[in-house]
């Protein structure tokens, strides 16, 4: 069955001011989220999640990437990139990571903005009015500090019980003011591999 939206919600943040100067270049924060029925409300303990996902996800993807390159201008703007999701209370957090964690509903953004990274993510459990937390990363490099960003907001009423909000985040620029360098400098200054970070042996 296609997915069930109760509400959908657009988040838009500018900030042009940080650390008392102003930026450069102001940095755009923008989130779309839906809030919909669970595809396994009601069902208890379910063994095999994949067709509630194959309803689900795809459409959901389609839309909120949509909800996102309407607000950015073009995929080409979004520099970084997250998506999130909450089950509720009757839910259990492989229900969220579900929905989230399969190409099906990931591709869609992927594809719009012409990403290379994977998509950081976050995915929980929690009542109505629970933080939404989307932890962006640069779509092209996934050590470029300055695109290490969290979008934060929350929905009152959402998630109900029975209820999943999933999200998608997106920058435009980075982190005004940015200068704690990126990954690649510590690993030089480290002797360490890019493919082996923490030199396991």
């Amino acid at each position: 069955m296609p997915v069930e939206i109760r509400k959908t919600l657009l988040h838009v943040e500018t900030t042009f001011i940080e650390g008392g100067k102003e930026a450069p270049k102001p940095l755009k924060l923008i989130a779309a989220a839906a809030v919909i029925k669970s595809p396994w409300a009601g069902q208890g303990f379910v063994e095999d999640l994949k067709p509630g996902i194959l309803d689900v996800a795809p459409g959901l993807g389609e839309l909120l990437t949509k909800m996102v390159i309407d607000e950015a201008g073009s995929g080409d703007n979004v520099e970084g990139y997250g998506k999130c999701a909450i089950v509720g209370l009757n839910g259990e957090v492989e229900h969220a990571s579900g929905i989230i964690h399969t190409l099906r509903f990931g591709n869609h953004f992927r594809t719009a903005v012409g990403a290379k990274s994977y998509l950081s993510f976050c995915n929980t459990r929690g009542g109505a009015n629970a933080p939404v937390m989307i932890p962006l990363m640069d779509k092209n490099d996934a050590g470029r500090r300055s695109h290490y960003l969290t979008i934060q907001f929350a929905i009152p009423d959402a998630p109900a019980p029975d209820e999943i909000l999933v999200a998608l985040g997106a920058s435009i620029g980075g982190r005004p003011h940015h200068r704690i360098g990126d990954r690649y400098q510590d690993l030089k200054d480290l002797g360490h591999d890019v493919d082996n970070p923490a030199a396991v042996n």
